[in-house]
């Protein structure tokens, strides 16, 4: 069926939630994407980071494969042979004593807020119901009613209230701001080390560590999330580790099981995760032999490849190369490892439009930021490539986009 005619039944039968470009993926392959008439993409977004390594990976491929052929759910009402040897893998990853799976990563989200409120009461001694969770401003922590009602978005709020209360705001970036905030019926801080929805906002140098050491001193949860940030996309394995810092509690998501299967979990302490009994949360899905085989395998993929260090080389190198455009268009470009913004003076979407036609796509956010976060498996000749068609829409001057450029039209493998 033409893109066309498959573009037209989903805007005639499906919500209109979203409005992608209009592309229509048919397969795809590492740093490769086709659409249905064969014509080939470079992936400049990764899902928003779920497929690090990659599109259809062979080797997570074959795990999922192996496994779908002999259990893919119990539920957690009885155990399976995959989910210990996940915990066992996320401790050996990141030290953590605890891990609890869930499905997405705003199920994972609200997981942590659950553990921190609960904490908070048992460790202490906040009256229940009195528990405040600190957020910072410009979030993105996903898209449950708990979530949005925290948001400083106005149109992820707009027709959704009541909110559940309990949730102050405070600056990004800002740690003398957080401390000021501090009462004694604060139990956590939920903030993203990088923000990626808010247009790849990298804090000030320190800011991590100053906020670390605030939570220490007033005993409350660090809890970070890097459900985006995490797992390579950096130039790290978590974007913490740039500060030398280490959280109470980390949100890790998408990259998870690269791009095969909804996988997300929350890693703390023994203390933390270890407030919840038999019956206080739980998921039919989270945990799932199929999810944990396949999440085992993806984080093999990331170390086995140096997937992190891959980010740290190649995003130095399209900083460089993005840092010499000369566009009056430009207003910065900010990033860290294969995660870069570039924030223009204009609405973003014209160039993100240019560029398909070029056979790059990359997604605007926030209006005029213009997101870049290939797969980290990407060849430095394709992320080269890919970098010069944004180099040449961004020195255009972009109104409209044009016709797709012929000689990429006929390329028929990666």
């Amino acid at each position: 069926m033409l893109s066309a005619e498959l573009i037209e039944i989903e805007k005639r039968y499906g919500a209109h939630n979203y409005e992608p470009l209009d592309v229509v993926i048919e397969r795809a392959s590492g740093a490769w994407v086709y659409d249905s008439e064969g014509r080939r993409y470079l992936d400049f977004l990764a899902a928003y980071s779920a497929v690090n390594q990659g599109h259809c990976h062979p080797a997570i491929f074959q795990a999922m494969c192996r496994q779908a052929e002999k259990v893919t759910l119990t539920s957690r009402a009885f155990r399976n042979d995959q989910l210990p040897l996940l915990y066992r893998d996320l401790y050996e990853l990141t030290g953590f004593d605890m891990a609890l799976p869930m499905n997405s990563g705003a199920e994972a989200v609200e997981t942590a807020l659950k553990a921190a409120r609960k904490w908070g009461m048992a460790a202490k001694n906040i009256r229940d119901g009195q528990q405040e969770i600190l957020v910072a401003s410009n979030n993105f922590h996903g898209r449950t009613i708990a979530i949005v009602g925290f948001s400083s978005e106005e149109q992820y709020r707009e027709g959704f209230g009541p909110f559940p209360s309990g949730f102050r705001e405070v600056p990004f970036g800002n740690a003398e701001a957080l401390r000021r905030a501090i009462t004694p019926n604060t139990c956590a801080f939920l903030v993203e080390p990088i923000q990626g929805e808010a247009g790849i906002l990298v804090p000030p140098a320190g800011y991590l560590r100053e906020v670390a050491a605030i939570c220490r001193e007033n005993n409350i949860l660090l809890i970070l999330d890097e459900i985006q940030s995490g797992l390579g996309r950096t130039g790290k394995m978590f974007a913490y580790e740039h500060e030398g810092i280490r959280p109470d509690v980390l949100i890790l998501g998408k990259a998870l099981a690269g791009g095969y299967y909804p996988v997300s979990a929350v890693l703390s302490s023994n203390e933390v995760l270890g407030v919840f009994r038999p019956g206080d949360h739980g998921s039919t899905f989270g945990g799932n032999p199929l999810a944990s085989a396949i999440a085992r395998a993806a984080l093999r993929v990331i170390v086995d490849e140096k997937l992190p260090e891959r980010s740290a080389e190649l995003g130095e190198f399209a900083m460089a190369y993005l840092r010499r455009v000369r566009s009056p268009h430009v207003v910065e470009i900010r990033g860290k490892g294969l995660w870069i913004g570039i924030e223009l003076n204009r609405p973003a979407r014209p160039f993100c439009e240019e560029l398909k036609q070029r056979g790059v796509l990359c997604k605007e956010t926030h209006t005029s930021v213009i997101r870049l976060a290939p797969p980290l498996v990407i060849d430095k000749a394709d992320l080269e490539f890919g970098l010069e068609q944004v180099r040449a829409v961004l020195e255009e001057n972009v109104s409209e986009p044009r016709e797709r450029v012929p000689e990429l039209a006929e390329a028929t493998g990666p």
